[in-house]
């Protein structure tokens, strides 16, 4: 068993297991899918393991069987960044094994639901709890010595007289875009724009400072370039609010809460091991490994047909003394 949330990770959405599965693949790729679907969830899939359990296979011969389950459909390996509490930050590697043959889009379907998954829920709230009201025991008053009243001059109070408060200033309902508009037949005097042509096109620059914009980026794109003549300053600045307006901004990611798990998931490789995104591995492999002749000739292995009498000598050697 690999650790914990290391190793194999059964798909969703399988068929039952049936005597007929995997019979489309070749001899050697077909024993070792029916070898890994039988593997518990969080066993260890990684080529190594997979070999000292299975001894007919060597690593090379596993890695290559696990590149064609790969291509025909059936794993898709994935790493998961976890950042947990303390500041603590690791790898997680994962092996999804589907005994239904998927396509492309499928996985990256999956990788993408695992990586919008959740991972820890926010902390529990304690919800406060009400206290019983308690009835005040009726108690009897002990006597007490009666303490002699001192008589104290009273002090006539004279009411001062309350200073004027300021009058608070007037309050400019203006917007930033009508501003602007203001400022651009101070900036140059073919852009003079009246009171009523800044309420006009008022909605149209607001739509700049909605796309992340200022005051000054506004005024210098709509007084670059004039022409010698402006006629109808109104139209020519509604013009080019409308033909250069900025695009919008990108999405800022937004950080996680202190203490909250940071997770990062994308597809490797089933070969080599590159990371990248679903869409850009097909089939699990990466441009490298998808190129035609990459296999390596397998050395000093028997052919399938020859497996009982590679065993059998291998049994004629044990017994020898």
């Amino acid at each position: 068993m690999a650790h914990p949330g290391y190793g194999k990770r059964s798909a969703p959405d399988q068929q039952p297991r049936s005597g007929h599965d995997f019979m489309l693949l070749p001899l050697r790729e077909r024993s070792i899918a029916g070898f890994i679907d039988h593997l518990p969830d969080g066993a260890a899939m990684d080529v190594k393991s997979l070999a000292r359990q299975l001894p007919l296979y060597g690593q090379q011969a596993v890695g290559s069987a696990l590149k064609a389950l790969s291509v025909a459909g059936h794993l898709r390996r994935v790493r998961c960044l976890v950042s947990g509490a303390g500041g603590q930050v690791r790898w997680v590697f994962r092996t999804f094994w589907s005994r239904t043959a998927r396509d492309n889009e499928w996985w990256a379907h999956l990788v993408g639901a695992e990586r919008e998954q959740s991972a820890i829920a926010g902390p529990v709230g304690v919800e406060p709890s009400v206290a019983e009201p308690s009835v005040a025991e009726p108690s009897v008053a002990e006597p007490s010595a009666v303490e002699p009243v001192v008589v104290r001059p009273v002090t006539p109070v004279v009411p001062r007289q309350r200073a004027q408060e300021p009058a608070p200033p007037a309050s400019d309902d203006r917007s930033p875009a009508y501003a602007a508009l203001a400022r651009l037949g101070r900036v140059d005097a073919r852009l003079a724009l009246s009171a009523a042509d800044c309420a006009v096109l008022e909605p149209l620059a607001a739509e700049w400072f909605a796309r992340g914009v200022d005051a000054d980026y506004l005024v210098r794109a709509l007084a670059a370039g004039l022409p010698a003549q402006v006629d109808s300053p109104v139209g020519f600045v509604r013009r080019r609010l409308t033909d250069k307006i900025p695009p919008h901004p990108p999405a800022v990611p937004q950080p996680p809460a202190a203490g909250a798990p940071v997770r990062l998931v994308m597809m490797e490789c089933t070969k080599c091991g590159a990371p990248g995104r679903a869409e850009a591995l097909p089939d699990g492999l990466c441009r490298p490994c998808r190129l035609p002749g990459d296999e390596e000739p397998l050395a000093d292995l028997p052919a399938e047909r020859d497996v009982r009498t590679y065993v059998a000598g291998l049994r004629d050697l044990l017994k020898a003394p």
